[in-house]
């Protein structure tokens, strides 16, 4: 297993569990307790969990994990939602995407569709989509957040209100009926709230780790989502409480 591909699991074990020790680890990954250790200590300088003795926690406050260690969680789920995603939208539609690792998937399926315009506001959404000649594209500019690659703030949110969108399609790092669409920053949070109000129809892209969780700051109630698109992972109840909202639910 790759450096990074360990990384990826340590951190996801330890932000489900709250900590970890050593020898789980190692039983986990099927490496040795020294790769372990010098995992640990540098994720620790990275200021992605605290190291213990014998093992890591998460620390005092929930743990986002930075892109580059998410990318390979759940990708055959979050492909799946974007092929679902991206049939809803229309020919020629002006399309508006935040960033994260499902709505990344779902940048590659609208790439090979020509005649429609991506404004996002996720600068790896953005490098990719710019070698694409049929893609029309437009940046999102503001304040550049290394954890999701995307640039937010006052800038971004007034740029946005320039614009208006057929489909935005956000990421959310929690989703719940009660407290509706959160994630971990609160600039995040009002940029992602600008693509939707700068829209005509609002979708959620969430796999089903997400629904059920809350996180710090509240992006919207669901009462302003139009659809949630998720995996077959999520509960019954969690998808009947959400359409009770007015909310339709697509499994992928």
């Amino acid at each position: 297993m790759l450096k990074a591909d360990r990384a990826a699991r340590i951190l996801s074990h330890i932000a489900e569990a709250g900590s970890a020790d050593v020898h789980a680890l190692s039983g986990l990954l099927g490496v040795s307790n020294a790769t372990i250790r010098r995992d640990l200590q540098e994720l620790h300088d990275q200021g992605l969990l605290q190291r213990t003795r014998g093992g890591a926690v998460t620390g005092p406050v929930n743990l986002e994990l930075p892109l580059r260690h998410r990318s390979e969680q759940r990708q055959a789920e979050k492909r799946r939602i974007a092929r679902v995603a991206a049939e809803l939208v229309p020919e020629g539609a002006v399309v508006g995407l935040t960033g994260g690792t499902t709505t990344t998937e779902l940048a590659r399926v609208l790439a090979d569709r020509a005649g429609i315009t991506l404004v996002t506001n996720a600068v790896n959404i953005a490098a990719e989509l710019i070698v694409r000649p049929d893609v029309r594209l437009v940046v999102i500019g503001g304040l550049a957040r290394s954890a999701s690659y995307e640039l937010v703030g006052p800038a971004a949110d007034r740029m946005l209100t320039q614009y208006h969108l057929d489909v935005a399609f956000i990421g959310v790092d929690g989703l719940t009926a009660q407290e509706g669409c959160t994630t971990y920053d609160e600039m995040e949070a009002q940029t992602d709230h600008a693509f939707l109000r700068s829209s005509r129809r609002s979708v959620v892209l969430a796999d089903s780790t997400k629904i059920g969780r809350v996180t710090f700051a509240s992006i919207c109630a669901l009462s302003e989502v139009h659809d949630v698109v998720t995996d077959d992972g999520i509960f019954v109840d969690q998808e009947r409480a959400i359409a009770e909202c007015g909310v339709r639910v697509s499994r992928a």
